[in-house]
């Protein structure tokens, strides 16, 4: 029995083939974003950083350059991880990350930095099964594998080597 993935943004082939209305569009049925907040030491899912509103992100004026965050800043990442499901069952296929920063600073709107480029591209690579996750610190990538071994331990399990090796820290895994 196929088991299902309990997300859904868009489904099936909108175009059916025609090459028509909706080609091009990104199926995010099994792709889920998480944060990672380096301050609070905290690992959740935010659905909403799909379209760029995740708590994290509200009522932030967001700039590519990494100054506008000032130099006292919340650090989080948004992490992108991909779902598929193989015959023994589903895993942790693509997962990427990339920074986003928020000043401390008290203002009705606060200043950040975050690429959405580079996180547009990541949300692609991880649905492609890429596995980036190297530049991140290793407090986070300690935070990101307790999340992913204790949210679903056979996920986990099933998942490739690539993203274990990727997140362990000095032989940890």
């Amino acid at each position: 029995m196929k088991e299902k993935l309990h997300f859904t943004i868009l489904s099936n082939d909108s175009s059916d083939g025609d090459g028509g209305y909706g080609v091009g569009t990104l199926d995010l049925n099994n792709v889920t974003p998480l944060i990672i907040d380096c301050e609070n030491q905290h690992v959740y899912i935010d659905l909403e950083a799909l379209h760029g509103r995740s708590i994290i992100e509200k009522k932030v004026r967001f700039s590519a350059d990494l100054t506008h965050a000032s130099d006292d800043y919340h650090r989080y990442w948004i992490v992108w991880v991909a779902i598929q499901i193989a015959q023994n069952g589903p895993y942790y296929a693509g997962c990427t990350a990339s920074e986003v920063r928020v000043s401390k600073e008290e203002r009705r709107i606060k200043l950040g930095y975050k690429s959405l480029p580079e996180q547009v591209n990541y949300l692609d690579k991880a649905l492609k099964g890429k596995v980036i996750l190297n530049h991140l610190d290793a407090n986070s990538k300690r935070l990101l594998h307790q999340f992913l071994a204790n949210f679903n331990e056979q996920y986990w399990q099933h998942s490739p080597e690539e993203i274990k090796q990727q997140l362990s820290i000095m032989g940890d895994l």
